[in-house]
């Protein structure tokens, strides 16, 4: 019959077995490459443990670990992608734009977690937190958007304005999530004949900026040729600058020759400047030398003197011949 001793010895045993077991089993964890960890002791949270490897701590119930994504987690806001197939929510995605039109609008938000202690003791529930969040941040944007720009062009600044929006809220309830990148998937119209509708103005919109390039390039090309042709103009101008500059120079310098040879000899120069001129006025005309002297005037028929002079032929002399006296 086993003593009561015996069975003491044998309880206190497996307690310590027990125990050790327990510290053996508690007291290390492993921190994986795509990983962080929090590590409370006595239920008070740490700073992050993001270096990957084999770590020690104190034993269970003294400290114990929590381990957390790093990786980048994706909020599909109205629609849901389950086995190959999308499901949509229309009651999350229909809201009102600023010009009062119903839009369908969904998008996808990339997250992160960078703060472990405040995602696992901050909130219930963040992922809840954060759909909510972005929610309200597209419905507030698109409540303060035009539906042109929320269909067409608008849609990068639309998602530059929520993501700023979504991030100040979730700092702001501080559930340890950081937003990396907000994105829209679809902006569509409620029904087929209101899409039609606006097909249309799109449409008439886009021709209109057809038209609006061509004339532009149309004006561009008068404008091109204008200032090629005032370019022209101009060195045409500048060109008949320097000929009347060189011209007026020349004539200085005539006018300056005139005037030594006018100071040298007064009468003679005027006399010649005279007849120069009258050459020069009446080219064709018969030019006279007239002078008076009492009732008899004499003159003398200066251009048929030329004339005469030019159309008669020097006298030829034959060998043999004398030279009358």
């Amino acid at each position: 019959m086993i003593s009561l001793k015996r069975i003491y010895s044998i309880i206190g045993l497996s307690v310590v077995v027990i125990i050790l077991g327990v510290v053996a089993l508690t007291s290390w964890y492993t921190v994986d490459e795509s990983e962080q960890a929090v590590l409370l002791t006595f239920g008070d949270a740490g700073d992050p443990i993001v270096e990957p490897g084999l770590k020690f701590k104190m034993p269970w119930p003294i400290q114990t670990v929590e381990i957390l994504s790093k990786e980048t987690f994706s909020l599909q806001f109205g629609y849901e992608e389950k086995d190959g197939q999308i499901v949509e929510y229309a009651d999350e995605t229909k809201m009102i734009t600023g010009d009062e039109n119903i839009v369908l609008a969904d998008l996808v938000v990339q997250w992160r977690i960078t703060d472990p202690a405040s995602f696992l003791y901050s909130s219930e529930d963040p992922r809840q937190i954060l759909h909510n969040s972005t929610s309200a941040s597209l419905r507030s944007i698109i409540g303060s958007s035009k539906i042109d720009d929320a269909l067409t062009s608008g849609k990068a600044e639309i998602e530059a304005e929520v993501r700023e929006l979504l991030t100040s809220l979730v700092e702001k309830y501080d559930i340890g999530i950081s937003i990396l990148a907000v994105k829209l998937q679809d902006v569509e119209l409620p029904n087929e004949e209101v899409r039609k509708a606006f097909t249309n103005v799109t449409d008439a919109r886009e021709t209109m900026n057809t038209k609006i390039n061509e004339a532009n390039k149309y004006r561009n090309q008068k404008t091109q040729e204008a200032e090629g042709e005032k370019d022209a103009i101009i060195s045409r101008a500048q060109g008949d600058k320097a000929a009347r500059i060189e011209t007026a120079r020349g004539d200085v310098a005539v006018f300056n020759s005139l005037l030594t040879e006018y100071q040298d000899a007064p009468e003679i120069t005027r006399q010649r400047l005279i007849l120069e001129t009258l050459d020069q006025v009446l080219p064709d005309t018969e030019i006279y030398i007239m002078k008076d002297d009492g009732n008899t005037m004499k003159y003398l028929p200066i251009r048929p003197a030329e004339q005469q002079q030019q159309q008669t032929p020097p006298p030829v002399v034959e060998e043999g011949s004398e030279k009358s006296e």
